[in-house]
């Protein structure tokens, strides 16, 4: 021992001091148990049984935190946070139980190498989930943002550490602040990707923009700490860096064709329809070995990992991997970072010998650059402020990466216990308030935002924009059909966006798959035969618009559980300023006229749709307008219309899709309005009687706007087709729903196709008859009606529902997501930005 050096002994520890206020502590190896048969070591004294008993706990308390804080919308990664921290030496770690037994000492160097190889793992799962496509198609908010994201930040974080840096108490100050500034430059993408999942953003243009930028950042922040870390070792030489860099170089390009060379082999020799365990076993051995060729390069096996993943190609063999190991390498592996952090986050002496106020300023900074430097892009970009907040928390996104980024500068002595603490709060308070403020800024405005949207606002030659779903091929030609009888021309354009609703399965975060049409789309998260099925469905759509020059179409797969599939469709349909969505119904007729059996999980999609739907509904019930559009290939048939108005906005949105139709030259349009007789009308004079009497009037009142709202709409319709010979205009007088259903049958029962209103939200008296007893709620009273009668030729109906304001005391279903959505502004900001990449 140096005469520089010191020792003194607490408990079972012998504390070395030396130099520069590092020191070393010894312990016993072993320790003898008294009056115990089993043993005569202590299992607590071996790194072995620590180590088991500190995941578990670790794993436990996160899992207490996740429940806890999932209603305030917080991710997973702030749960694993608080309970590294509340185990650390500021909180249960006080305790000299606690500290003996589950975070000794002697335990942590295993420990460390245990965090060590989650990490490595984790950052192949990184690279292996992270696309680089979007950079080739970055537009011009998204580079902004990316740009000043990092300099910004870099700019801060070496501002902040010089002014909080009051004593020189590590090896070599400015080490920290290379690790301040990359840490707070860089957005985790993987953590926001599943941010953005959460909050129903992901397919936003907003989430779009967030995670281009994101990609750019993470990359840039990874070369810088490839070069700082070369730089520390290298002792801040640039001649002992640069062969580092050089060889992480020849280390990509050399080894990224073999690799993909070898995957090709695996893929073609391999007799099995997917890749087999023993293939996936394989290339997670390669992972170990890419870690310690960046280990000889002089950097961190994180790299080697890292670059791995980038190395093997999207498809079904990146999701095979991901389905198998990403929840044991988050779930498993993963959480000793967590606790390592936390042994090294002291809360207790946050404040020691510096000022509450100079801490919470250096916190507050720190959390703010991202979002200061998104607020300057989106002024100049004149985009509202409202998305320009948003942006810049979800930018913020810090996750696992940054805590890797924060060890790896403690390890390297860039900083000491306290304002390792200080960083490790900022990003614990950046990730907090995400969730809140972008569910605040991005609230529910829909109603507001289609309250002109609707069919019934838009002139019957404006171009609307259609979203047009289908489960599978079954559903394709009968939407197909329809979307070419609504007159699709030059003058009038549709701007369909067909989307292949397909179930999720084996993976936490929906996603959505955009099917270009000059390079082949990834759709490597879905099986063989839903790929094959969703080349299909591209293909016939894009067919479609070949032979519909006033239409275009973007294809694209959502793949989602069934039970927030609807999320992401209302979600899609607000992004793209939908006017109305099309979907199927969920049973399909057979030959004789029967009925299949029905498909539960898309009965419960179309319920939610239909229910929480931010536009104008179409639900579609094919009962062979599939005929038609195969007789159209040779002669040119007639398609015969109808479209049954009774009251209110749910037939007026009707009626106005049906005007649509009617523009196409092989359409016929017959537009037949029931309108009471004398019983009937002096039953509906009466039938407020029954009622409550403080709704007596508000119901007559309500019963008259809409009455006056049905005849000036079909006034106006009558005025403008009187001269159109393909449209017929009938009014029949009836007093009850049986005689609309004699008058169907009996004069009104040769059509292809049907257009109904649901009826949602209302109730008619002239049809109160026929709603006694509902099969099928989600096709209104008409649209059953339709279906159930015996017509001498099952004609297909189309049942559309307009959207209703939702109050304040009405029923919630299962999904509140809705709330998180863009205001009319932002959407049309982006949007805007949009043009240029994808034409709409």
């Amino acid at each position: 021992m140096s005469h520089s050096q010191e020792f003194y002994t607490k408990g079972k520890y012998k504390i070395i001091y030396g130099m520069r206020n590092e020191f070393t502590i010894c312990y016993n190896e072993t320790k003898p148990i008294v009056n115990n048969y089993w043993q005569s070591v202590n299992p607590m004294m071996k790194t072995l049984p620590i180590f088991l008993l500190q995941l578990s706990v670790a794993i436990a308390i996160g899992r207490v935190f996740m429940i806890v804080l999932r209603p305030l919308r917080q991710p997973r990664f702030l749960s694993q946070l608080l309970a590294g921290v509340l185990l650390g030496p500021g909180a249960l770690g006080i305790s000299g139980r606690v500290a003996n037994d589950l975070t000794p000492f002697e335990g942590s160097m295993f420990l460390e190498t245990m965090a060590n190889l989650g990490v490595t793992f984790y950052m192949f799962l990184v690279g292996l989930e992270m696309d680089l496509t979007p950079i080739q198609k970055m537009g011009k908010p998204a580079l902004s943002v990316a740009i000043s994201g990092m300099l910004l930040p870099l700019a801060a974080g070496v501002g902040l550490h010089s002014m909080a840096l009051q004593r020189q108490t590590v090896r070599a100050p400015e080490m920290g602040a290379y690790f301040w500034s990359i840490a707070l430059t860089l957005t985790s993408f993987p953590d926001l990707a599943r941010m953005l999942s959460d909050l129903k953003l992901m397919y936003t243009d907003l989430g779009k923009t967030a995670l281009t930028a994101a990609v750019v950042n993470d990359l840039s922040c990874w070369c810088l700490l490839v070069v700082a870390v070369s730089l520390i070792n290298g002792e801040k030489e640039l001649y002992v860096a640069i062969p580092v860099l050089v060889g992480m170089t020849i280390f990509w390009f050399s080894l990224r064709p073999l690799i993909r060379k070898i995957l090709r082999y695996i893929s073609a020799t391999s007799k099995e329809a997917t890749t087999s365990d023993k293939h996936i076993y394989f290339i997670l051995s390669l992972v170990f070995l890419s870690g310690f060729v960046t280990e000889l390069c002089g950097a961190h096996s994180i790299f080697g990992a890292f670059m791995f993943g980038l190395m093997i190609p999207g498809g079904e063999l990146g999701t095979t991997i991901m389905d198998k190991v990403e929840e044991f390498v988050v779930g498993i592996l993963l959480p000793p970072i967590f606790l390592i952090t936390g042994t090294r986050t002291n809360i207790q002496y946050i404040f020691a010998d510096y000022s509450v106020g100079l801490v919470i300023a250096v916190v507050l900074l720190a959390s703010s650059a991202k979002i200061i430097s998104a607020l300057l892009v989106c002024l100049y970009l004149k985009c509202p402020v409202r998305d320009g907040l948003a942006l810049g928390v979800l930018m913020n996104t810090k996750g696992v990466l940054a805590l890797i980024i924060l060890n790896e500068g403690r390890n390297m002595k860039g900083f000491d216990q306290q304002t390792f603490s200080w960083i490790v709060v900022a990003i614990a308070f950046m990730t907090a308030i995400i969730g809140p403020i972008v569910s605040y800024t991005h609230k529910s405005e829909r109603h507001l935002k289609y309250m002109d949207r609707h069919l019934e606002k838009c002139k019957t030659e404006a171009p609307i924009r259609i979203l047009a779903c289908v489960h599978s091929t079954r559903n394709l030609s009968a939407m197909i059909t329809l979307l070419e009888i609504s007159n699709a021309t030059r003058k009038s354009p549709i701007i369909v966006f067909a989307v292949h609703l397909v179930e999720l399965a084996g993976r936490a975060s929906a996603m959505l798959i955009f099917h270009d049409k000059d390079k082949t789309a990834d759709t490597g998260h879905t099986c063989s035969r839903e790929k094959a099925e969703a080349e299909q469905i591209v293909s016939a759509f894009e067919s479609f618009v070949d032979n519909n020059h006033g239409a275009t179409v973007k294809p694209l797969t959502a793949v989602s559980p069934y039970t927030t599939m609807h999320e992401d469709v209302n979600h899609f349909a607000l992004d793209k300023i939908a006017n109305i969505i099309l979907i199927p119904f969920h049973r399909r007729s057979d030959p004789v006229g029967g009925w299949t059996e029905e498909n539960v999980q898309h009965k419960l999609v179309n319920q939610n749709l239909l229910a929480t739907s931010p536009c104008s509904i179409g639900l579609l019930v094919d009962r062979g307008l599939t005929s038609f559009a195969e007789s159209q290939k040779g002669t040119q048939q007639e398609c015969r219309i109808a479209m049954l108005f009774v009251e209110g906005t749910d037939d007026r949105e009707a009626l106005a899709y049906a005007w649509r139709m009617a523009g196409t030259p092989s359409v016929t349009l017959s537009v037949i309005r029931f309108v009471p007789g004398k019983e009937g009308s002096e039953f509906m004079e009466n039938s407020g009687d029954n009622e409550e009497e403080p709704d007596i009037f508000t119901a007559m009142f309500e019963r008259e706007t809409q009455k006056q709202l049905d005849d000036d709409y079909i006034n106006q319709f009558r005025f403008k087709t009187m001269h159109d010979q393909s449209i017929a205009y009938v009014e029949i007088q009836v007093n009850s729903g049986d005689q609309i259903v004699s008058a169907i049958s009996s004069e009104f029962y040769d059509f292809d196709l049907y257009v109904v209103g649901r009826g949602h939200g209302y109730t008619s008296q002239l049809t109160a008859g026929l709603s006694t007893w509902s099969e099928f709620p989600e096709l209104g009273v008409m649209g059953e009606t339709l279906i159930s009668m015996n017509l001498e030729t099952p004609a297909s109906v189309l049942v559309v529902q307009q959207s209703h304001p939702v109050s304040s005391g009405s029923k919630k279903f299962t999904s509140n997501s809705t709330k998180d959505v863009f205001g009319n502004k932002g959407v049309t900001a982006f949007v805007n930005h949009r043009k240029s990449v994808d034409g709409f």
